[in-house]
């Protein structure tokens, strides 16, 4: 797309796509290889420094209704610099997004922006898309939560999908429980002190706790994750841990720097390997979906794999969760069950945390497509509300289709609920 659209161009202008995310939002133009921004996803009231999170799920829909008008206006008007009520919009949602934020949400595109049609995609159907096939077991390891879903011959297969509140949420309030615990900070007058005395507020910022996990953490391979965990958890000290990476140093500011241990770098995304109560982490997720798919489609299920996820870009993820499930297959538990061995990740055309976006871009610059799929503005003002599967009482999808168009049967299937 052009940085400057001509008035008398012709033709209906791109699509704007805009991936709502717990931590970051992605938000650009249908067609494009990638998105426009990244920024975070929360807003700050005027007149108060205290940033709000835009994705709040109990919060009243008044108050969710005023952040997300004023997120999305600041979408519109700050960063995509274009007028809503000319373009349509394509939302990547997760199918575990609660209806009231859906309904919400459209409300403030319909009521308050006036855009011409909405449409919720799948994160993890348009995932699939950037890939050219129809088949794919779709892990999303993002900030709140790790949600695998099976998608076989472009149909979400529901009833299969599993979840665990694992991700980079969890890893930064492990992160700083660490850095508070055993780090130290230097000064200029050559002394070392605790991070809790020296931080005033008794707490590291967000920011500065994700850059030490970008900058300086990673995963260990299987071997070596084996040996952390028994170490940790053998409480008698017979296990021994091995050797740590180097310590590294990270500015604070001018005058301190913070010593973060290598111990610390190593071991803060195990946590993510280790198995719980109920013997289940990230790797077995994708192994229990398995095991609830129809044994005819675990083949290709099994060697279409796709990560997504900012968590999953972390250095060494991909290698250590494919180990983990190459060795947890051997196990009874889905030894038997199974009745497959094969196991390969796809490489998307895109970084983790952008593969559902670009498959929104792909999908939004389908121009007569799009406009069969989407809900129209005249619909939503008629019904009040946007279709949704998992509701008894909405309208059957055939009635969202506008005037004198038909969807064609593949993209029909793709979005279908049926099993």
């Amino acid at each position: 797309m052009p940085l400057f659209e001509g008035l008398g161009s012709g033709g209906e202008k791109t699509a704007v796509v805009i991936d709502l995310g717990a931590a970051y939002t992605k938000c650009g133009f249908a067609g494009e290889t990638g998105p426009r921004f990244i920024i975070p996803s929360e807003i700050k009231h005027p007149g108060s420094q205290k940033a709000v999170c835009v994705v709040q799920y109990n919060i009243n829909t008044e108050e969710l209704y005023a952040v997300l008008k004023e997120f999305i206006h600041l979408l519109y008007f700050r960063h995509l610099l274009v007028n809503p009520r000319d373009r349509r919009v394509v939302i990547i949602e997760s199918i575990l997004c609660p209806s009231h934020f859906r309904e919400t949400l459209s409300k403030v595109f319909f009521k308050h922006f006036e855009v011409p049609s909405v449409l919720f995609a799948p994160s993890h159907l348009m995932s699939v898309m950037t890939l050219g096939v129809q088949s794919a077991l779709v892990m999303d390891c993002g900030y709140s939560e790790t949600l695998v879903l099976p998608i076989y011959e472009g149909i979400p297969i529901l009833s299969a999908w599993e979840s665990l509140p694992m991700g980079g949420k969890a890893i930064h309030k492990e992160l700083h429980s660490l850095l508070s615990e055993q780090c130290t900070v230097g000064t200029d007058a050559g002394t070392s002190l605790n991070l809790p005395s020296v931080i005033i507020t008794g707490a590291i910022s967000e920011d500065v706790v994700e850059d030490i996990k970008v900058r300086m953490c990673f995963v260990s391979d299987l071997q070596r994750g084996m040996k952390l965990q028994e170490a940790k958890f053998n409480m008698d000290g017979s296990a021994e841990r091995p050797a740590p990476p180097p310590d590294v140093e990270y500015p604070l500011d001018g005058q301190r720097i913070l010593h973060v241990k290598g111990c610390i770098r190593d071991s803060v995304a195990e946590m993510l390997f280790e198995q719980d109560n109920e013997e289940k982490s990230i790797a077995t997720l994708l192994l229990d979906t398995l095991v609830k798919c129809p044994i005819d489609t675990r083949k290709v299920l099994s060697e279409n794999l796709v990560i997504i996820g900012g968590t999953a870009m972390l250095p060494g993820f991909l290698h250590r969760l494919l180990a983990e499930i190459r060795t947890l297959v051997e196990k009874p538990k889905y030894r038997d069950a199974l009745a497959t061995k094969s196991f390969r990740i796809h490489s998307p055309p895109a970084k983790p945390n952008c593969t559902a976006w670009l498959g929104g871009a792909i999908f939004g610059a389908l121009q007569d497509i799009l406009g069969s799929r989407s809900v129209s503005r005249d619909y939503y003002n008629q019904t009040g509300r946007i279709p949704d599967w998992c509701c008894l009482s909405t309208p059957p999808p055939d009635l969202v289709y506008e005037a004198g168009k038909t969807p064609p049967p593949l993209m029909k299937r793709a979005f279908s609920t049926e099993k």
